[in-house]
């Protein structure tokens, strides 16, 4: 592990164009299972269907045995063969209209070398700024983190809030993942290849993708104050969610008079991922 060579990748830039079109926004809303209706040139998109844009299309003669990109082009080439999204913050400037041309400036913001119980861990912080016709409109800042094969592949369980306002059951069925999979163009084989993420990852099913936790939180925050506009929004994952049983998205208000607490909490009671929206 050359942390020297690693940390030479901090400020490492991508541009990426692409067009804000509305079959994205229709397929993310029919996999949450809102009843919206179909959307048309000039709506802005809901939040965090940034997500659904700039995707990586990388050839199949790029892919890794995980089912990501080979490292070493944008992001640093971390020796270490675990990959999952740690967490982002998010500000919402201005609205990102269906039909508009966008630009997504990316940036190798920060790159730290740890060691954790579980080994060493590389974490990597991507700064993302969403440029629309109005000018910037979305910043997101996306923390990644490595890790090896050794040690525990889930943290020790920490009891979830049981003070909610707002909840909803969530069945994290294999299709669900595979229609999240497909939208993002997600192709880690972690989400829909269950004999690669138990045989060889070693966790007990197909993984809930993070970004999918953090929408579905989101999305309860919607259901329950329709009209917010969510202006920042940051999430952290802190235990993997799977496939092997249905869990919960909560939350409640927060002290200020425009803020919410989200989380998720799975089957045994424990939080998995926690989150703040501001509007």
């Amino acid at each position: 592990m050359d942390a020297s060579t690693l940390t030479a990748w901090v400020g490492r830039t991508e541009t990426i164009e692409d067009t804000i079109a509305a079959a994205p926004v229709a397929a993310l809303a029919a996999l949450l299972d809102r009843d919206d209706p179909p959307p048309k040139p000039g709506d802005a998109i809901p939040p965090l269907a940034h997500w659904l844009y700039f995707l990586p299309v990388h050839r199949q003669s790029q892919v890794g045995p995980d089912g990501h990109a080979i490292r070493g082009e944008f992001l640093p080439p971390v020796p270490l063969p675990r990959r999952m999204w740690a967490g982002s913050r998010i500000e919402f400037r201005q609205a990102l209209p269906i039909g508009a041309a966008a630009t997504r400036l990316s940036r190798i913001a920060d790159v730290k070398v740890k060691e954790g119980r579980s080994g060493t861990l590389v974490f990597v912080t991507v700064r993302h700024e969403i440029s629309g016709p109005a000018g910037l409109a979305i910043v997101d800042e996306h923390d990644i983190v490595y890790r090896g094969d050794t040690g525990k592949a889930v943290a020790d369980p920490a009891p979830a809030p049981s003070n909610e306002t707002w909840s909803r059951t969530i069945e994290p069925d294999p299709v669900l993942l595979f229609r999240y999979s497909a939208v993002t163009f997600n192709g880690h084989r972690i989400h829909y290849d269950l004999p690669y993420v138990t045989k060889v990852e070693g966790y007990p099913g197909l993984i809930v993708h993070g970004p999918l936790i953090a929408t579905l939180l989101i999305d309860l925050l919607r259901r329950s104050l329709p009209g917010v506009d969510v202006k920042r929004y940051a999430f952290r994952a802190m235990r993997p969610l799977f496939d092997t049983a249905a869990f919960e998205v909560c939350g409640r208000p927060g002290e200020g008079a425009a803020q919410a607490n989200l989380w998720t909490r799975d089957a045994d009671g424990a939080v998995t991922m926690q989150a703040e929206a501001s509007w």
